[in-house]
């Protein structure tokens, strides 16, 4: 053993203490960096003296010859990563549903001073004024005032749904490009990961970069991450290379055409871009809702919907493809507000038919009041009803022409009556024992239904997510008062260390310069 071993020994040791207080200080640098673990430092002991050999020297035993750095690692918990992504995914796809539903609430406005349920029940009542003075001119006009109000509250709802669906698919759109751009950086990532773990390291703030990364991904689609050794140099406790595949809802694989980031060196590292497979509806009157096949994943041509995340709730929001046309929140309601105006302008103008204007005119010779109606009993199309219904301008600008009366006796106004029993008429073509106001009654009481379950699945979703992060940050996150705690403990030992070292050198001092003097 050296003469200078005490003074290697305490060396050693102030390079080990010093390593842990750096690292102590880089915990608490990013104390409130996002996605940042805590990191700590494996001390180890160095290989005793003497090792085991034929002509090791004769001592008692083997003597201690310091210590250093193992190794620099993360504290964190793989599974409680697992469980996160998956409980993220189921949040953010509810929070979708509900953000939507939200906003589908607001815009219908119901029951309000300014919902269309109000706009109806004033055209009810102005044609009940009607029938009680049918000659009365002030009235006709309040009619036909009151059924354009309704036209244009069908108009106001179908834009508006529009345009919160054209919103929508703009969302999606941006969600795509930053999967893709997530998918991108991961794979970057992953290429540096292997570079470095190549050469004998650990690259635990890529780590880090990576975790956050797919964090931010399991939002947008549920996905579950192995990891693979990235060379047979790499450390033991080295992460390696992500492999990052779409799942279902039970985390069971979608197959081989589900990964997104390929972290298998045999395979080469790269990343396949999801796209969105649209398909387009026919245009014209008998057109159906644009809608969304599903997602496709590098050059594959089957498309998925996706099982859960933001993207799947963006895509039920905007419609997508069932074989049978498009189904989703926004199409269904628009698909219903088109189904109820055709089939009461259709009912109404029926009605109207059999009536007499002030002017005598009957049958034939009758203005239809709505224009803009499918004939619906040759199976006509009702797509885009609500945006297309309007009071006959011939009415708008004659309101002699509507047909109150039936005989056309003086004081007649049972037509306008019968008008008026449209809104309660149950065999209007929108199901059994159904009115337009029970329809549209239905349908509202339907969305608030759905919106109250998405709502409780928020708050049920964000408990549990809540909780798993909880439990994840008490493991990883960086705690000020430990980091403290740690800075006295490295700091002491580090003092120690130095004065160990003082020691040796006293001792070496005095042997070398002291000794050997006596008698000279």
């Amino acid at each position: 053993m050296s003469t200078f071993q005490g003074l290697e020994m305490a060396k050693q040791a102030l390079f080990a203490q010093q390593s842990a207080l750096h690292t102590t200080g880089h915990n608490i640098s990013n104390a409130n960096t996002e996605g940042y673990t805590r990191q700590r430092v494996n001390f180890e002991t160095t290989s005793p003296y003497p090792a085991a050999s034929r002509n090791r020297p004769e001592i008692s035993g083997q003597l201690g010859t310091g210590v250093e750095a193992g190794s620099v690692q993360r504290i964190r918990n793989a599974f409680l990563d697992q469980q996160f992504r998956s409980e993220n995914s189921k949040a953010q796809y509810w929070d979708t549903r509900a953000d939507a539903l939200s906003r589908m609430e607001t815009l219908l406005n119901e029951p309000s001073e300014q919902g269309l349920n109000k706009t109806m029940d004033q055209f009810w009542q102005s044609l009940q004024d009607l029938a009680a003075n049918p000659e009365n001119s002030g009235a006709r006009s309040v009619v036909a005032q009151r059924g354009q109000a309704v036209a244009d509250t069908f108009h106001y709802l179908s834009d508006s749904l529009k345009s919160m669906r054209a919103d929508t698919r703009e969302q999606i759109n941006v969600q795509v490009r930053q999967t893709n751009t997530i998918l991108e950086k991961i794979n970057s990532i992953n290429k540096q990961v292997k570079n470095i773990e190549t050469n004998g390291q650990i690259a635990n703030d890529l780590y880090d970069e990576r975790d956050r990364l797919l964090d931010e991904l399991s939002g947008i689609v549920n996905i579950d991450v192995s990891y693979s050794d990235s060379s047979d140099s790499a450390p033991e406790m080295a992460d390696g290379l992500a492999t990052v595949k779409i799942v279902d809802e039970s985390g069971q694989s979608l197959g081989e055409s589900a990964v997104l980031v390929n972290g298998n060196l045999g395979e080469g590292l790269e990343f396949k871009e999801i796209a969105i497979d649209d398909y387009e509806a026919d245009s014209g009157k008998n057109a159906d809702f644009a809608g969304i096949n599903g997602i496709t994943i590098g050059d594959q041509e089957e498309s998925f919907l996706p099982p859960e995340g933001s993207l799947k709730g963006l895509m039920e929001t905007y419609g997508h493809s069932t074989g049978k046309g498009t189904t989703g929140s926004f199409p269904d309601m628009l698909n219903d507000l088109d189904k109820m105006a055709a089939a009461f302008a259709s009912e109404f103008n029926t009605i109207h038919k059999d009536g007499q204007d002030l002017n005598g005119n009957s049958g034939d010779e009758i203005e239809d009041f709505f224009t803009g109606v499918p004939d619906i009993e040759n199976d006509e199309s009702v797509f885009g009803t609500a945006g297309e219904l309007a009071v006959n301008g011939t009415v708008m600008n004659d309101p002699d022409l509507i047909a109150a009366s039936q005989g056309g006796d003086a004081g007649d106004g049972s037509n306008a009556s019968a008008l008026a029993d449209v809104f309660d008429d149950t065999d209007v073509g929108l199901g059994e024992n159904t009115s337009v106001r029970s329809f549209y009654e239905s349908k509202i009481g339907d969305m608030g239904v759905n919106a109250e379950k998405a709502n409780t699945m928020v708050e049920n979703t964000g408990i549990l997510r809540s909780q798993v992060e909880t439990q994840r940050e008490s493991v990883s996150s960086v705690s000020l008062d430990e980091e403290m705690t740690n800075m006295i403990k490295f700091q002491h030992a580090y003092n120690a260390a130095a004065r160990s070292m003082t020691a040796v050198d006293e001792l070496l001092d005095r042997v070398i310069n002291n000794m050997g003097l006596v008698g000279r």
